[in-house]
């Protein structure tokens, strides 16, 4: 149970881009469609397994003051992979993403879950902590990318779901767009946690009450 946690928290309590904020950059700038958001979360999620898997594996053997050069030196290892397997397989995905595929290695997210967690977790607990965070990231920018390609140009993944007479707003897919979006996303998921907390915290106060009678 304890393991499933770790990888279910990056997605729900701890999602890295709707509840920490972090790895903005690249989310903002890339997610235009929803195909950008996938590629971009694919590769990050890779380079986060991976990454906590050695770095987990060497903690005890890296020293303690050059850990963070150790770690930039191992993220950045696995991001040259994805920037070369891109660049081979899918190159007009990696035309379109562009910069932000070597810029992963400064990802907040890589870093903080490398310092946060892996060096301080066994081996399986920080590949499912990658994983889960991968998978969180991954929703994220997916999502953001279909709000604003479906405003922006009526369209989710290439295909057309507005009606013909449908005027694309052309401001969702500029850069204004990604942080108009980007807002309004935060403040309803914010919304719907404080009401799922309420709604919690009135059931346990139900349950306190009846618990208060059957004693007395």
């Amino acid at each position: 149970m304890k393991r499933i946690k770790y990888f279910t928290n990056g997605i729900l309590d701890e999602n890295p881009v709707f509840r920490l904020v972090l790895g903005t950059c690249p989310t903002l700038a890339i997610t235009t469609a929803a195909m950008n958001g996938i590629a971009m979360g694919v590769a990050t999620t890779f380079v986060l397994i991976c990454s906590n898997l050695v770095i987990s594996a060497l903690r005890k053997v890296i020293p303690d003051n050059v850990r963070i050069p150790a770690f930039v030196v191992i993220i950045a290892s696995f991001v040259t992979i994805v920037d070369m397997m891109m660049h081979a397989f899918t190159p007009a995905m990696y035309k379109t993403l562009g910069i932000y595929i070597p810029l992963i290695v400064v990802n907040c997210i890589i870093m903080g879950r490398a310092e946060g967690f892996a060096y301080s977790h066994g081996v399986v607990d920080s590949i499912l902590d990658g994983a889960g965070m991968g998978v969180g990231f991954t929703i994220a920018d997916t999502f953001i990318g279909c709000v604003r390609e479906l405003l922006g140009a009526g369209t989710i993944f290439g295909v057309h779901i507005m009606s013909a007479g449908y005027q694309p707003a052309l401001i969702f897919i500029l850069a204004p767009g990604a942080f108009l979006t980007y807002g309004i996303l935060m403040a309803i998921l914010n919304q719907i946690g404080i009401s799922r907390k309420r709604a919690k915290a009135k059931e346990e106060e139900k349950i306190a009450a009846g618990s208060e009678v059957v004693t007395e």
